[in-house]
Parts: structure tokens; sequence; C-alpha cells
């Protein structure tokens, strides 16, 4: 491959002219955009840039979860569409304290809790 700016032989495959720094444009093979050297597709059509490649262009589409917004969705709506709540995945531990629920079978979860609370600190 020849530099356009230098006219120096540089590999097929290279990015930047190895005389002057250019950088080489990646022309599409489907639609002939000139591409920066580092894109992957084509920011014309989509098609691939990969050499021998023959694939479609990729359709962006946003993941979704059982039609609940996604994150950008929910960025988009209007204050008075924003909802009250919000899911959220959480993690959550149970440790038994040998013989507790037997301790407090009988009693308030008030003074249950009020039992447990200092063995957690």
């Amino acid at each position: 491959m020849r530099c356009p700016s230098c006219n120096a032989e540089n590999q097929p495959t290279a990015k930047f002219c190895v005389e002057c720094g250019t950088a080489f444009q990646t022309p599409c093979v489907k639609c002939g955009f000139k591409n920066p050297p580092a894109a992957r597709f084509c920011q014309e059509c989509g098609a691939s840039l990969k050499p021998g490649s023959a694939s479609q262009p990729q359709v962006a589409t946003p993941p979704t979860s059982l039609g609940k917004p996604t994150v950008d969705e929910r960025q988009s709506l209007e204050p008075h569409e924003v909802p009250d709540s919000e899911r959220k995945t959480v993690t959550a531990l149970f440790a038994d304290i040998k013989g507790s629920m037997e301790l407090m079978e009988d009693l308030d979860p008030e003074e249950a809790r009020a039992i447990v609370d200092p063995a957690g600190s």
C-alpha cells in the first residue's frame, strides 16, 4: 500500500504510514465511505470493515427486560412519568443464632429485634 502523502510503501494491513505517520483511511467495500483507521464497521452503512467479511450491517436494538423500560428509556421519561419506586436486585444474608427461633417465637417482633441486634454489631 502506498501512502497518499509521501508515497512510501507500507504493508497492506498498515493503519499508519511508516515514513510520515499519516493515518490510512479504511474504505468500505460496500459503500466506499472512508472510515478512520481503527473502525471495525463502516460509519456510513454499518458493513464490517474486516478483510474478507461480507456481514450485514448490525442494527442496534436496546436491551429490554419483559417490557420494562431500560435505563436509557427511564432517563427520557418526563418527571410526572417517573415511577415512585424501582425494582432492584439485592442479596440478602440470613444467619440464625443457635436457639434464637425458640427464644423469640412468643416475643413481639420489636422485642425480638432488641435481643438480636446487639449480636450483629
